[in-house]
């Protein structure tokens, strides 16, 4: 007696432990609901960022294609001493002070320019709301995620403290010559098992409180997750016609197509730099007394400007035209770019859809499995309390309902991952969450 007296004490050591360092993690946690983990994320999301940064850049360039077309004022000097006749210094009379302009007047290639920045520009906004979406679908996903082994953790706890009572129970019934050493060995099995559980369980859940906190920016040990915040997933069914609403809304194809545009009018533009093109043209120079104009010249002018057009006709340009055949090979690259983008989302939309159906079922199946696994336990039970049956037999019955139950577990969040990856290729990711797109 007095072994077993040691054992069920450090029998409740164990389970009090047990319970006190698998429940600290979730003494500091506070409810986040969904929505609000996902307007954290979209503000702190380091994505995003990137996405806005890059989009400012393509504007930058825009401008700087179009300013083109605006004059380019440069002041300065040319001062130098001069023996014999004035030469130029630069390309300019040596001046006291000099003013330049210059700007775009006519010229078809950079008004194709012009437009092939502007197009790229509107690609790199496409691209920002590409990356938000994503940054949605990341938050969601391992907020589903979290909520779902946060909702094991508790029922783990429960059977681990049952297996450890399970424990104490065989061996009193060893001690009493009722059980052999074989269900010491048994009821050892399933408590590890349980506890190979909980730590994965404990492990997922801190890993993904650490990824929410990189995407949300609080700290992991105050996330915890809501369920009743996890909006309904609406049904798919077979018959709708999905693949038509994702090609509609997918941004990687809205994207792709862009970048054909854009492609297209670099490739004129490129042929265009063959054609004649009108630059206007301006100076005004100060010159100085003592670079020997007086002595070259009849009459002499210390104030001197000209304003007129440079007019420019390409006659002979090998190199131009092997780069206009080469944007031409880019721009049908792009095409058949965006051909392949269009294929491998319609492919993958009807994959995801026909995946849910399928995911569905399975879930129906583990759903079904579960119930009658439960029911064994209770029937187990209700044997017991009348005779028939063992507490062995009520123990295999519970383990039968835990494998059950962590499939069904797993059986809903697989559902889950593959509707919300469908409602972001059909673009109603945004609304579904409730933030606004």
């Amino acid at each position: 007696m007095k072994r077993v007296s040691r054992d069920a004490f450090g029998g409740s050591i164990c389970l009090f432990t047990a319970l006190v360092l698998l429940r600290c993690p979730m003494l500091s946690a506070e409810p986040l609901p969904l929505k609000r983990a996902v307007a954290l994320a979209l503000s702190h999301s380091t994505t995003s960022v990137s996405a806005e940064l890059e989009q400012q850049r393509a504007l930058a360039s825009y401008h700087e294609a179009r300013n083109q077309y605006l004059p380019t004022v440069v002041v300065g000097a040319g001062l130098g001493a001069s023996w014999g006749f004035p030469l130029s210094l630069e390309g300019s009379a040596p001046s006291i002070f000099n003013v330049n302009a210059q700007s775009a007047l006519l010229n078809p290639a950079l008004r194709d320019f012009v437009r092939a920045a502007k197009t790229e520009w509107q690609a790199s906004s496409i691209q920002t709301k590409d990356q938000r979406n994503q940054v949605i679908q990341d938050t969601v996903l391992n907020y589903a995620e979290l909520n779902k082994w946060e909702t094991s953790l508790t029922r783990l706890q429960d059977e681990h403290a049952s297996a450890l009572k399970m424990e104490q129970i065989v061996n009193q019934r060893i001690q009493e010559g009722v059980d052999s050493a074989l269900m010491r060995n048994k009821a050892q099995l399933t408590t590890a098992r349980l506890r190979l559980r909980l730590a994965q369980t404990q492990g997922a859940i801190d890993v993904l409180r650490n990824r929410l906190s990189h995407l949300t920016g609080l700290p992991a040990s105050s996330i915890a997750t809501i369920s009743e915040s996890i909006p309904a997933l609406p049904p798919s069914k077979q018959e709708e016609n999905l693949v038509t609403k994702a090609l509609q809304a997918s941004e990687s194809i809205q994207i792709a197509e862009t970048h054909v545009e854009a492609a297209s009018l670099r490739a004129r533009g490129e042929h265009r730099a063959l054609l004649p093109m009108v630059d206007f043209a301006t100076q005004y120079a100060v010159l100085s007394k003592y670079n020997n104009y007086s002595q070259f010249y009849k009459s002499f002018e210390r104030n001197n400007a000209t304003v007129g057009v440079a007019i420019r006709f390409p006659f002979l340009n090998p190199s131009q035209h092997a780069h206009a055949e080469a944007a031409d090979a880019e721009a049908l690259k792009a095409r058949k770019n965006a051909d392949a983008a269009r294929n491998q989302v319609s492919d993958e939309t009807l994959r995801l859809q026909r995946s849910v159906e399928q995911l569905a079922a399975a879930q129906q199946v583990a759903s079904l499995e579960y119930q009658i696994a439960q029911s064994s336990v209770q029937s187990q039970q209700v044997r017991l309390d009348a005779g028939s049956a063992t507490i062995h037999d009520l123990q295999d019955a519970r383990d039968q309902a835990n494998d059950r139950y962590n499939i069904l577990q797993d059986s809903n969040f697989e559902l889950e991952r593959a509707q919300i990856a469908l409602l972001r290729a059909t673009g109603d990711l945004a609304n579904w969450v409730g933030v606004s797109k």
